[in-house]
């Protein structure tokens, strides 16, 4: 696995029923490919600052996002190989930086400030971190993905997430990926990732099954959540008003 990577695309999301996704995927299916991680639980460590600073900052902002995580696919030991990743969002396009290190490596950075390597991606990772005075993990999400590419056009990317979580406790990637339901079950979040123009042909397949984009985010959305749960003694039900939001 490469230890840095960049990406500059654009992504769009859809909340989609399972029957919708399982109709969608009849019309697009022979285009797909499966990934390198295919299916897989994902958990994404989100960074903030003790007044939840950033993403305070993204629920606000109407043109720039930012977002700092740590993530691993599956749950991660000492010597499992994680990416910690700077997410910025301008104008509708996403930019990330992300470098992989050992979960051993990434828990000391975050502990300690001592960068696993030197590189420009890791510098500006740094530049960040440092930007927001050190931010400690403050949310873990998990789903269950499955991710696929377009066979001709590999820049072009699906990802389906299913069972979104999330918790404040246990803040560890190899601690599992128990936590509270943030979406009714039979909720799948799609995203499109593409360098460039969607094809024809997911373009005619969304309008056929009635998909239309919307803004979503995980960590947002949880955070709203945990907002509401202190405010009122009561859970939040699934039949609540549901605050959603663009990261």
């Amino acid at each position: 696995m490469d230890a840095t990577c960049i990406f500059k695309r654009i992504e769009k999301k859809y909340l989609l029923s399972e029957a919708q996704q399982e109709a969608l995927f009849q019309r697009i299916g022979a285009h797909l490919r499966p990934d390198a991680f295919g299916r897989s639980t994902v958990l994404s460590l989100y960074l903030d600052t003790p007044d939840h600073r950033i993403i305070r900052n993204s629920i606000e902002a109407a043109d720039y996002k930012e977002k700092l995580r740590l993530r691993s696919y599956g749950t991660a030991r000492a010597d499992s190989t994680v990416f910690l990743e700077l997410k910025k969002k301008y104008g509708g396009v996403v930019y990330k930086r992300r470098a992989a290190m050992t979960l051993k490596e990434a828990e000391r950075y975050l502990r300690m400030g001592i960068k696993p390597f030197e590189s420009q991606i890791m510098s500006e990772l740094d530049w960040a971190m440092r930007l927001y005075g050190r931010p400690k993990a403050a949310m873990l999400i998990a789903c269950e993905r499955e991710a696929w590419f377009d066979g001709a056009q590999p820049d072009l990317r699906l990802t389906f997430d299913r069972n979104i979580r999330y918790r404040e406790n246990e803040l560890r990637l190899d601690r599992g990926s128990a936590g509270t339901a943030l979406l009714p079950g039979d909720t799948v979040l799609l995203e499109i990732k593409t360098a460039g123009a969607m094809p024809l042909w997911l373009a005619d397949a969304l309008d056929a099954e009635g998909i239309l984009p919307g803004s979503f985010s995980k960590y947002g959305e949880a955070y709203l959540r945990t907002l509401e749960a202190k405010k009122r003694p009561v859970p939040i039900t699934e039949g609540g008003e549901r605050h959603v939001v663009n990261l």
